[in-house]
């Protein structure tokens, strides 16, 4: 089932992610300045991911659509970069983000490889005008 431009799977996925951000936020231990800078950064990237997706599902053409999707892109890349930085800088247990790292690599893969196909897609329509 599709709702507006994306597989209503991909939409939840999306949300499952910021769920699971919101979810890793609420565990980490405030105390530490680092760790509290990181965990808002993340839980503020991480739930993007699919506030862009949803935007990107309602996009009116094919230029709003990429440039929304290409947004959720750059929230998932960043959160992945915020989960690295906890578990690498901060000491946050590898089992807490290894999950969420390894979901924003997979929902990046998705997006790219859907930006991919809209533009070339595009370019066609554009050539054989």
């Amino acid at each position: 089932m599709n709702q507006g431009r994306l597989p209503v799977e991909f939409r939840n996925r999306t949300k499952a992610f910021a769920a699971g951000a919101i979810r890793l936020f609420v565990k980490l231990p405030k105390a530490r300045d680092e760790v509290r800078v990181l965990a808002r950064q993340l839980l503020r990237s991480g739930t993007s991911v699919a506030a862009h997706t949803r935007e990107a599902s309602r996009g009116r053409s094919d230029d709003e659509f990429v440039s929304k999707l290409g947004g959720a892109l750059q929230e998932a890349d960043e959160s992945q970069l915020w989960l690295e930085l906890l578990r690498e800088e901060c000491a946050v247990e590898p089992a807490l983000t290894i999950p969420l790292e390894n979901e924003a690599g997979e929902l990046m893969a998705i997006c790219t490889a859907i930006i991919n196909k809209t533009k070339n897609k595009t370019e066609n329509k554009n050539r054989e005008s």
